[in-house]
C-alpha cells in the first residue's frame, strides 16, 4: 500500500509546488487624493511605508489624464499637452464629484475651464464632458482613470500586483460625493478598503510616530491644511484607553472640524494668471484679448504656479512665458505685494476654519498645545503670517511633511486594515461633520379632529464617532409606511456652502410587507419596526435591514419544566425550541430627539423604556420561573412518596405553577425600496459599461505600448547589427558571401521601416524582427562563444592545477592518518586526467579549424568539464572537514592493547558522534553524513 501510495504523494507536493503564491499579492497602497495633486504611498514585506516614485522620479503626480484620438497621457505629461491643446487634458474633477448639472461649483469649473464642454445627464442630473459624439466621459470614469494610473505606478514601484487601497478624501466630502469616489475606485477595479478623511490620515501619521509622547493624558493638537482646492482645520485629542483586546494604546478623537471649500492655492493661480493677462493686454502687444485664447491662457497659469512658489520666497520676480500669442513674448515683473493685493480677501477667510472648529469642539486657543501647517498652500507667507496671529501662538509647528503626511498616514491605516500585516495598534475615532437624521410624518385623530404630524429622530449628531450603529424603533405603525433619512441641522453653514452642498435629503425608505408580519402571529405583542442603521469606516451610511419585532407569550407545561431541569444538571433531554427569538443586537438604541414630538406619533422614550421593562420582566419571570419549577419538582416527588394532601385552592395554584407564562422574541425582515433623493448611483449595467470603457482604453494603451516597444526593438538591432558587421569580432567569423547576405537584408528591413515600418502592426514588427534574429543566429554564437574562451578555460586550467595539487597531498598522507580511500583518490586522478585530455584535444582541433566555421569548443562543454572535476574535488574535501584522527594505541599497554582498545574505542565512540567512518560496499566508496544540526555543502 505504502509503494501505492507514494506516487501519488509525490505528484500532490509536485502540484503543491506549481501552484501560484499568495504572497506575493499581498502589498498594499494610499491614495492621497487631491484636486491638484495626488501622492501615492505603499506597504509590502520587507519594505515598510514609502512614498510611490513616478516615471519621473517624482514623489508626487498631477490629478490630470489628457485623451486625445488614439492615446491617453496622465500626470505631467498630460500637463504639457494642456500647454498646447488644453481641451483635451481633464483636471481638479474632485469638484464635480456628487454635484448636479444646477450646482455652483459646476458652474465655477466651467467658468475656471472654458475649453471643456460640460453636459447634463437626462438620469442622474450629474454632468459628463463632452469632447466628442465618441468621446463622453463622466467625472467618475475620469476620476477611475487616475486612480488606475496611480494603482499602475505603485505596482511598478512595489514589482508586484497591488489590488487593496485606502482613499484620502476631504472632511466634508458629503455622502453623495463619498460614493462618487467608492464608484470611480469600483470602474478602476480598485479595492477600496476604507475611504478616510484626509485629516484623519495626517493625524495618524503624527501619531504613529510619537506613540511614546502619548499618555492617559489628552494633548489637543490643530492641523491647519490648505491644499490646492480647499481648507480645513481640525481640533485632534491624543491619550491612551484601554480595550479590552489589546490592553492600553494610543488613541486619537477627532474633536472639531472646520473648512473652506474654495480657500486654497488654486485660486491664488488663477488670480495671477488673470493678473498676468491684464499686464499683457496693458502691453498693446497684440489686437487681440489674451483671455479669449484658451492655449495662451493655460500658459499663462503654468507661469502664474511658478510664480506663487517663487514669490514665497522672493519679493519680485520677472514673469516671461515665450510666444503667448501671436508669437509675441511676455515679460512683467511681479512683486509679492501685489500678489498680496491681488488674494487679500482670501486671506481673510485664513482664520475662519480654525474658529470654526473651535466652535464645533468647544475649546478656546488655550486648550490648543500646538497647530501644526499641512498642504502645500501653507507655505505662502501671508498665509503663515494671518494665521500665527489668528491662533495666538509664538509658531506654528512645522515637525511633518506637509505634502505626504496624509498618504504616510493613510498607507498605515491600509497596513492595518490588511491581513497581511501585523501592525501595532492605534485607534481612531473619526467624526461625522454633517448630521443625519430620520423624518416620518403620521396621521393622528383627536377629538375628531385628523391632523398630520411632521417627526424627526436624530440618526448621527454633529461630530458623532464613527464607525457606528444606530437602530430606531417606530412602534405606532400596523402597517406598510415610508420614512425619509435627511441632513440634519446645518445651520452651521453659510448659504454658498449650502448651496455647493446639494440636496439636503438623502433617501427616501419604503417598507412593504408590514401588515402581513403581524398578521401572521395575531397572538403576538407588537414591539415596533426596527432599521438597523450603520455608518461604516469610510463615512458611508447604509441601511442594514429593517424587520418587524413581536413578543408572543408561551406556555410551559410541567413535564417540559422537568426535563429542561434535568438537562440544566446533566440528565434527561428537550425538545428543541421555535425558532423564535431575536439575536441580541449590540446596536445603540436611537434616542429621542429633544421637542414636542407627539408621544402616540414616534418612536419615542416611553417606548424604549417599555421595551426595556419588558426585558427586565421577562427576565424576572425567567428567575420566577426557575424557582416555581424547583417547587413543583419537590411536591412531585412528595405525590409519589403517597402524600396526597389539599384543597381545591391548592390545586389551582399548582395548576397555574405548572402553567406558566414566558415571553419569546419574533423577528421578520420587512421588504425595503430605497429610493435616492441626492444623486442616483449609476446602474449595475452603467457601471460594467464604464468598466468596460476604461480597460478598452487601458488595452489600447498596452497595445500601444508593445507595439512600440517591438517598432523601437526593430529598430535597434538593424542600426546595431548594421554598426557590428565592421567591427573587428565580427568580421573575423563572417564569411563574404554571408556578410553580404545579412548586410542586404538588413538594409531592406531599414527601408522598409521607413516606408510601412511606421504603420505596420505589431505582429508584423514582430515577424521582422524574429526573421533578421534568425539569420543572424550563427554569427552571434560564434562572435559569443570566442569571447567566453579566455575566462572558460583560465577557469578550468586553475581548477586542474589546484586539483592535481591536491591529489598529490592526498597520495603523501601516511596509511595510519589517511582518510581517503584508494578508490576515492583514484576516481580523482581519473577525472583530472580525462578532463586534461579532453581540453588538450578539443582546444588543438579548435586551432585547426577556421574562425568562420561553427566551433567544435563550446562553453557550455567547458562548464560541464568544470562542475565535474569541482563536484569531486569537493566531496573529499567535506571529507576531510568531518574526519576525525584514529585512536593509537599506547606501547607499554601492548599485552592488553585489544581490549583496552576496544574500551578506548568505545568510550570514544560515546564521546564523538559517529560522522565520518567510512566503508566500502560492492558499488564504491560510502560515506556516512555529517552531524544532524549541519548544513552539508551541496555536491
Amino acid at each position: 500500500m505504502g509503494a501505492r501510495k507514494l506516487p501519488v504523494v509525490a505528484l500532490f507536493f509536485i502540484v503543491l509546488a506549481m501552484l501560484p503564491s499568495h504572497t506575493v499579492t499581498v502589498a498594499v497602497m494610499s491614495v492621497d487624493l487631491g484636486s491638484e495633486w495626488m501622492k501615492m504611498a505603499i506597504v509590502k514585506p520587507g519594505v515598510p511605508m514609502e512614498i510611490v516614485l513616478n516615471k519621473e522620479s517624482r514623489r508626487k503626480t498631477p490629478a490630470a489624464v489628457c485623451l486625445k484620438e488614439n492615446e491617453r497621457l496622465f500626470g505631467d505629461n498630460a500637463l504639457g499637452v494642456s500647454v498646447k491643446n488644453p481641451k483635451t487634458v481633464y483636471r481638479h474633477l474632485q469638484s464635480l464629484l456628487g454635484k448636479k448639472h444646477d450646482n455652483p461649483q459646476v458652474a465655477l469649473y466651467q467658468k475656471r475651464f472654458p475649453e471643456h464642454q460640460l453636459q447634463e445627464d437626462s438620469v442622474r442630473s450629474t454632468v459628463y464632458f463632452k469632447n466628442s459624439e465618441e468621446m463622453q466621459y463622466t467625472a467618475e470614469e475620469l476620476l477611475g482613470m487616475v486612480l488606475n494610473y496611480s494603482r499602475s505606478l505603485a505596482q511598478d514601484f512595489a514589482e508586484q500586483p497591488i489590488k487593496d487601497a485606502v482613499i484620502t478624501v476631504p472632511a466634508f466630502f458629503n455622502q453623495a460625493e463619498r460614493r462618487a469616489v467608492l464608484q470611480a475606485a469600483q470602474m478602476a477595479g480598485l479595492k477600496v478598503l476604507q475611504l478616510i478623511n484626509d485629516n484623519t490620515a495626517v493625524a495618524m501619521n503624527y501619531g504613529v510616530f510619537r506613540r511614546k509622547d502619548i499618555d492617559n493624558t489628552p494633548k489637543n493638537v490643530m492641523f491647519y491644511d490648505m491644499g490646492s482646492g480647499s481648507t480645513t482645520a481640525t481640533i485632534v485629542t491624543y491619550q491612551t484607553v484601554k480595550t479590552k483586546e489589546s490592553g492600553t494604546q494610543p488613541q486619537l478623537q477627532i474633536r472639531g472640524v472646520g473648512f473652506d471649500r474654495g480657500l486654497g492655492g488654486f485660486e491664488m493661480d488663477l488670480r495671477l494668471r488673470d493678473y498676468l493677462a491684464k499686464l499683457f493686454n496693458e502691453q498693446k502687444k497684440s489686437k487681440n484679448d489674451v483671455r479669449q485664447n484658451h492655449r495662451a491662457m493655460a500658459k499663462l497659469l503654468k507661469e502664474a504656479q511658478r510664480l506663487k512658489t517663487v514669490l514665497s520666497a522672493n519679493v519680485d520676480f520677472m514673469a516671461q512665458v515665450e510666444g503667448l500669442m501671436d508669437d509675441i513674448d511676455f515679460k512683467a515683473k511681479v512683486t509679492r505685494a501685489e500678489f498680496e493685493q491681488l488674494c487679500a480677501d482670501l486671506f481673510e477667510r485664513v482664520p475662519r476654519p480654525v474658529q470654526d472648529a473651535l466652535t464645533t469642539a468647544e475649546m478656546n486657543l488655550d486648550d490648543i498645545e500646538q497647530v501644526i501647517l499641512v498642504g502645500g498652500s501653507t507655505r505662502v507667507p501671508k498665509v503663515q503670517e494671518v494665521l500665527l496671529k489668528a491662533v495666538g501662538k509664538e509658531e506654528l509647528g512645522k515637525n511633518i511633511n506637509a505634502d505626504e503626511a496624509a498618504a504616510m498616514g493613510a498607507v498605515y491605516q491600509a497596513a492595518a486594515l490588511s491581513k497581511a500585516f501585523k501592525v501595532k495598534p492605534f485607534l481612531v475615532r473619526d467624526a461625522a461633520v454633517f448630521p443625519i437624521q430620520v423624518e416620518f410624518t403620521r396621521e393622528t385623530e383627536e377629538d375628531g379632529i385628523k391632523t398630520v404630524k411632521h417627526n424627526k429622530r436624530i440618526l448621527f449628531q454633529r461630530m458623532a464617532p464613527y464607525p457606528q450603529r444606530k437602530v430606531i424603533t417606530f412602534n405606532r405603525y400596523n402597517d406598510d409606511f415610508a420614512f425619509d433619512i435627511n441632513y440634519g441641522d446645518l445651520s452651521f453653514l453659510g448659504q454658498d456652502d449650502l448651496s455647493v452642498f446639494g440636496s439636503l435629503n438623502l433617501t427616501t425608505v419604503r417598507l412593504s410587507g408590514v401588515g402581513s408580519s403581524f398578521q401572521k402571529h395575531a397572538d403576538a405583542e407588537s414591539k415596533g419596526i426596527k432599521a438597523h442603521f450603520n455608518m461604516d469606516e469610510s463615512g458611508v451610511l447604509l441601511l442594514d435591514r429593517v424587520s418587524s419585532l413581536l413578543t408572543v407569550l408561551l406556555l410551559c407545561c410541567l413535564s417540559e419544566l422537568g426535563n429542561t431541569i434535568s438537562t440544566l444538571f446533566g440528565g434527561g433531554s428537550s425538545e428543541p425550541t421555535l425558532n423564535v427569538t431575536e439575536p441580541v443586537q449590540d446596536e445603540e438604541e436611537v434616542p429621542l430627539e429633544s421637542g414636542k414630538d407627539d408621544k402616540a406619533d414616534t418612536p419615542n422614550d416611553e417606548a424604549a423604556k417599555e421595551t426595556q421593562e419588558d426585558s427586565e420582566k421577562i427576565a424576572g419571570e425567567d428567575q420566577s420561573q426557575g424557582k416555581t419549577e424547583t417547587e413543583e419538582a419537590g411536591s412531585k416527588t412528595d405525590e409519589k412518596d403517597g402524600e396526597k394532601s389539599g384543597n381545591a385552592e391548592a390545586e389551582k395554584d399548582v395548576e397555574k405553577k405548572a402553567k406558566p407564562q414566558k415571553k419569546s422574541k419574533i423577528s421578520e425582515d420587512i421588504t425595503v425600496e430605497l429610493i435616492i433623493r441626492d444623486i442616483v448611483d449609476p446602474t449595475a449595467d452603467d457601471v460594467t459599461s464604464s468598466k468596460k470603457k476604461l480597460q478598452d482604453l487601458t488595452d489600447r494603451d498596452l497595445a500601444k505600448q508593445e507595439r512600440e516597444k517591438n517598432l523601437n526593438s526593430l529598430e535597434a538591432f538593424i542600426f546595431e547589427t548594421q554598426d557590428k558587421l565592421y567591427q573587428e569580432d565580427y568580421e573575423l567569423v563572417l564569411k563574404e558571401e554571408e556578410k553580404e547576405q545579412i548586410s542586404t537584408k538588413l538594409r531592406e528591413a531599414s527601408e522598409w521601416m521607413d516606408e510601412d515600418g511606421y504603420s505596420a502592426t505589431t505582429k508584423q514588427l514582430k515577424e521582422k524582427l524574429s526573421e533578421l534574429k534568425s539569420l543572424c543566429k550563427d554569427m552571434f554564437f560564434r562572435v559569443e562563444e570566442r569571447r567566453k574562451w579566455p575566462d572558460r578555460l583560465a577557469a578550468l586550467d586553475s581548477l586542474l592545477n589546484t586539483s592535481s595539487f591536491f591529489l598529490r597531498s592526498a597520495k603523501l598522507i601516511p596509511e595510519d592518518d589517511q582518510i581517503f580511500t584508494e578508490v576515492e583518490l583514484n576516481m580523482l586522478e581519473k577525472v583530472i586526467n580525462e578532463t586534461t585530455t579532453w581540453k588538450n584535444e578539443t582546444v588543438a582541433e579548435q586551432e585547426k579549424r577556421s574562425t568562420k566555421e561553427r566551433p567544435i569548443l563550446l562553453s557550455k562543454d567547458i562548464e560541464s568539464k568544470l562542475t565535474l572535476l569541482d563536484r569531486e574535488v569537493n566531496y573529499l574535501l567535506n571529507k576531510a572537514k568531518f574526519a576525525k584522527p584514529k585512536a593509537k594505541a599506547k606501547a607499554k599497554n601492548s599485552t592488553s592493547s585489544e581490549k583496552n582498545n576496544k574500551a578506548n574505542n568505545t568510550a570514544e565512540e560515546k564521546v564523538t558522534p559517529p560522522t565520518v567512518e567510512s566503508t566500502e560496499s560492492k558499488s564504491g566508496p560510502v560515506e556516512n553524513g555529517p552531524p544532524e544540526n549541519h548544513i552539508e555543502d551541496e555536491l
